[in-house]
């Protein structure tokens, strides 16, 4: 439990406190069950804030990742002005990229967060995004 709390202290509520922004609680609208998490982050490998989103297994597939991620993405634009976000998966997380590609963004490249990670896909969008990838 100690080291979920200075997890939670030192991670999201410092991120909070520092930007403003941080990952989300999505849950339904009936009953408040909670069933996953989106939002903005800024992680120090990379240089851009990026768009996060994780749900639980039985709320997959199902649009939630999306309304939750498209709504994240027009606050990061309209609210807090950014002009790029980007995202990160997994090189076999070809869901996500799907939905990332809804959402607008494109796949730039492979990159490490840190020296001797995993390899990651970057996407990316620029200040001419729209939903939807129209420009």
């Amino acid at each position: 439990m100690e080291d979920a709390r200075k997890y939670i202290t030192n991670g999201p509520m410092e991120m909070y406190a520092r930007l403003g922004f941080g990952l989300y609680l999505v849950q339904l609208k009936d009953g408040g069950i909670p069933i996953g998490l989106c939002g903005l982050i800024k992680r120090d490998g990379l240089d851009d804030v990026d768009i996060g989103f994780a749900f639980l297994p039985d709320y997959r597939t199902r649009g939630y990742a999306y309304e939750a991620a498209a709504a994240t993405m027009t606050y990061g634009k309209e609210v807090l002005k950014l002009e790029r976000i980007v995202a990160i998966t997994s090189p076999d997380n070809e869901a996500s990229g799907r939905l990332l590609e809804k959402l607008g963004l494109r796949f730039e490249h492979t990159i490490r967060l840190s020296e001797g990670a995993d390899e990651v896909k970057l996407f990316s969008t620029d200040d001419n995004f729209l939903l939807g990838g129209q420009k």
